[in-house]
């Protein structure tokens, strides 16, 4: 018998973050994933800078750089009739424009998803106490209030090993058993449009180091796709739209025939083209009614699926783990009450509900439901979502009201407007420490930090004061002390005077905030840290 705190039912993205964050905070996990390794196929590419914020936290970033595109490699995305004929249209991402640029120190990336695993795998094996098991599969799984049971049958060998459980994390994608086996339903629009990807090796240089993108797209009457950037020299990816629109189906999907599509796309009858992989999928827009019960939680595609039109499947699956992973530690260390572990639902839930509807809205726009005569572009929102990527506004039992309101947006999708407001991320400010540049970004993501103002001081002795078995410790930060502001506008961006403080919980999301201080600086802080954890109504 195996017996572990945290199963983790999964290894990509979201599972191998899963794993790496909870062994950041202590705790065992067991990773299990059926198949012998990580993915073959580049699947997901975008990782926005809210991720890797996260992933610079966890230490990870630079490994994920590493393997992946700079920023200025795929900085447009370009419209074609083919990739060597006319240009019908470029657009620089929203995203990318210098104010959006400016709401955080870190920048998005292009790493392809079969390049991102072994990066992660590599940090999550070496991070410990986490065990990782491919060529798994769990079986058998039941489970009630005191936790999991169920069968690990190794794959090679045939092999069957009992496993034992206080929590189950289901990151096994849209085939995901544990979403049905809790009877999650699946709201929304399921099959709204077929795909396939094609895996090429192809030097498209000639047509694209001018005009570096992360997409380029190819408008046709009888051919609409997408080349999506890789290496940005001979591994690419293309995507074909609507396929039975076009009146073709999977067994059309030859190497021959996908070579001879890539030739038509690019515009060149003779180009040597070698295709590596073929993947044919469907589009769903749906999300699950639940993320939770009992021990159980769902995340990544298990617990929502999305069209791609936007890039916020993995950014929205991996962020699940961020979310959920503090709390499960929390809980098992004995420094939160089992109630904590509602507030993953009523966080995550009605976000992805936001992101999965905008990324329909996206991929209806482009026409992506059915055949199209000529050239269709994308609604204004399409990679210009800064809203949906630092905007998000949790309201749960784990935040505590202040009376104040997140900034009033035109457009909650577009638009991002820095706010401490409890239930926000918290923002960026400039900082020196030490000499050095940072930002706030950096003293967060491994416990509850207290960032508090200029004359806060009493704010950082509370947070010694409150130490105890039963709570989080709290890092104490008073800025114009031991960190400094570097520009003057940390207590603007956080809403608060100098004697004020504002309470950051480990996923880098305001959990409390006192505009000012207070009369009994120790309870009242002690007090704001127990609601968030569940140990007070």
């Amino acid at each position: 018998m195996i017996e572990t705190p945290v199963l983790i039912v999964g290894g990509g993205p979201v599972g191998l973050t899963a794993s790496i964050l909870l062994s950041q905070q202590g705790i065992a996990s067991l990773l299990v994933e059926r198949h012998p390794g990580t993915a073959i196929l580049p699947k997901a590419r975008g990782i926005n800078a809210r991720t890797m914020e996260m992933y610079r936290q966890l230490g990870v970033e630079a490994g994920i750089r590493a393997a992946g595109l700079p920023p200025e490699r795929t900085g447009l995305i370009v419209w074609t009739e083919t990739l060597a004929g006319r240009e019908i249209e470029r657009r620089v991402p929203g995203r990318a424009n210098p104010k959006n640029i400016g709401h955080s120190p870190v920048r998005n990336c292009l790493c392809a998803q079969d390049d991102l695993e072994p990066v992660l795998r590599r940090f999550a094996e070496g991070a410990g106490p986490a065990t990782l098991r491919f060529n798994t599969e769990l079986t058998g799984v039941s489970y009630g209030p005191d936790g999991v049971t169920g069968t690990l049958t190794d794959r090679v060998t045939g092999a069957e090993t009992p496993v034992k459980a206080r929590y189950l994390i289901s990151a096994e994608g849209a085939q995901s058993s544990m979403r049905r086996a809790i009877g999650a339903k699946m709201e929304g629009r399921e099959k709204v449009y077929d795909s396939v990807n094609i895996l090429i090796r192809a030097d498209l240089r000639p047509w694209t180091q001018d005009r570096p993108a992360a997409l380029y797209f190819v408008e046709q009457k009888d051919l609409r796709g997408t080349f999506m950037t890789i290496d940005a020299k001979e591994r690419w990816g293309f995507l074909i739209h609507s396929l039975t629109a076009y009146g073709l189906t999977p067994r059309d999907l030859t190497p021959e025939r996908c070579a001879a599509f890539i030739r038509q796309a690019v515009g060149v009858p003779d180009l040597p083209v070698e295709v590596k992989g073929v993947s044919v999928w469907e589009a769903s827009a749906i999300v699950a009614d639940r993320y939770r019960d009992g021990p159980v939680f769902l995340s990544g595609d298990a617990a929502h699926e999305m069209p791609p039109t936007g890039g916020f499947g993995l950014n929205t699956g991996v962020q699940d783990a961020q979310n959920l992973c503090w709390k499960l530690a929390a809980v098992l260390k004995g420094e939160a009450a089992p109630a904590l572990l509602d507030s993953y639902h009523d966080e995550r839930q009605p976000l992805a509900t936001m992101i999965t509807q905008s990324s329909l809205a996206n991929a209806l726009s482009m026409g992506r439901e059915t055949k199209q005569e000529g050239a269709v572009l994308p609604r204004r929102e399409f990679l210009n979502e800064q809203g949906l990527i630092f905007g998000a506004t949790y309201r749960s039992a784990a935040v505590v009201d202040d009376g104040t309101a997140p900034p009033a947006v035109e457009d909650p999708i577009t638009t991002y407007v820095p706010s401490a407001t409890p239930g926000r991320r918290a923002p960026h400010a400039a900082l020196t420490r030490d000499g050095a540049a940072i930002s706030t970004i950096d003293l967060y993501g491994r416990g509850f930090v207290l960032v508090a103002g200029s004359a806060g001081g009493a704010w950082a002795e509370a947070a010694a004061r409150i130490a105890a078995p039963t709570r989080p410790a709290v890092t104490a930060h008073r800025i114009g002390a031991d960190v400094q502001d570097a520009d003057g506008r940390f207590h603007d961006a956080y809403g608060i005077g100098p004697e004020g403080a504002v309470l950051v919980r480990p996923d880098g999301y305001v959990g409390w905030r006192s505009a000012g201080g207070a009369a009994e600086h120790a309870a009242t802080l002690a007090a704001a840290l127990d609601r968030i954890c569940g140990h007070a109504a």
